[in-house]
């Protein structure tokens, strides 16, 4: 018997097992990327120098970085900033050069080897001991994040959904760090507020589904809840797709247009984006149904003394 009569009719919790093996070797790979190689802190994080400086003329972003490595300078990055005039150069400490001293010295390599003027339009200092502080706050922001959604989600349907939910949240967080760490792209504290924002998305995603498995809980009679599972995920997927497409319409224009410097924040928040549609459809609602909801869960208590309305 056909539980649903018209709309998409993909059976998407029978290749649950499919997605879940997938789940599992990506959060292996990713652990084990984060455990081996780590992630790329920028200075945000472990402390170092900011420099912006401005040409006369447009400036070849290669030929800087050959000017810096040349002079024995490590642990640097190079972007473009604003425009091809403009260029930011982010600085750990240097062996043998005094804090107060290397963006003098930066400063005067560049305008030896630049053909016109180079300006220097600004310093910045981050110490070590404050990027500790900022590594440590925004491990507490994310473990804060996730326990507030779970007790919000426990509180709003049932603890089952709840323990599903964080599982996805933790599924996509894990996901995005593992793949900045296996690929080295610089983590910031932009990106980090991509992360955050990717557990607002993904949730957002997730209890969007919830209430539809909540509600035909309730309304349909018949169906085994892999079933009724089923049914909410295809009545929320234009849903969910049109939100997906419209968001990274916009990701892929900050990516390919906003420049170098947000490239890594979009980057972030496209994976994000991705993955959190993946988690919301297989890893929340499975992990959900592994728990054992159930119909008898869902169902509204009826008050004592309340009066059926049937006659």
């Amino acid at each position: 018997m056909r539980l649903i009569k018209s709309g998409s009719t993909i059976d998407f919790m029978g290749k649950r097992k499919i997605a879940l093996i997938f789940s599992i070797a990506a959060i292996l790979i990713a652990m084990g990327a984060l455990a081996t190689r780590g992630l790329n802190l920028g200075i945000d994080f472990t402390g170092g120098t900011l420099i912006e400086v401005s040409y006369e003329q447009d400036v070849d972003i290669a030929e800087v970085r050959k000017v810096l490595t040349d002079a024995g300078i490590v642990h640097f990055s190079v972007q473009q900033f604003g425009t091809p005039r403009d260029v930011l150069i982010r600085l750990q400490e240097q062996e043998g050069i005094e804090r107060k001293e290397l963006s003098n010295h930066i400063f005067q390599l560049l305008s030896k080897a630049a053909n016109g003027k180079v300006e220097l339009r600004r310093v910045e200092f981050v110490g070590p001991q404050v990027g500790k502080e900022l590594t440590e706050d925004g491990a507490l922001a994310v473990l804060v994040a996730l326990m507030a959604i779970l007790i919000y989600v426990a509180l709003r349907f049932e603890w089952r959904f709840a323990v599903g939910s964080v599982i996805a949240l933790v599924h996509d967080v894990l996901f995005t760090l593992g793949l900045f760490a296996l690929l080295q792209i610089e983590f910031d504290l932009t990106v980090l507020a991509a992360v955050l924002a990717v557990i607002g998305y993904s949730l957002n995603d997730t209890i969007v589904v919830f209430d539809r498995v909540r509600e035909n809980f309730r309304k349909l009679r018949k169906g085994t809840p892999e079933q009724i599972v089923n049914i909410s995920l295809n009545e929320t997927l234009s849903r969910t797709l049109m939100t997906s497409f419209t968001t990274i319409l916009v990701l892929l224009a900050l990516f390919f247009l906003g420049g170098e410097i947000i490239h890594a924040f979009a980057f972030a928040l496209l994976v994000g984006i991705f993955v959190g549609t993946y988690s919301s459809i297989y890893v929340a609602s499975t992990a959900a149904l592994m728990l054992g909801v159930s119909k008898a869960d869902l169902m509204q208590v009826k008050k004592e003394g309340a009066v059926d309305d049937m006659p």
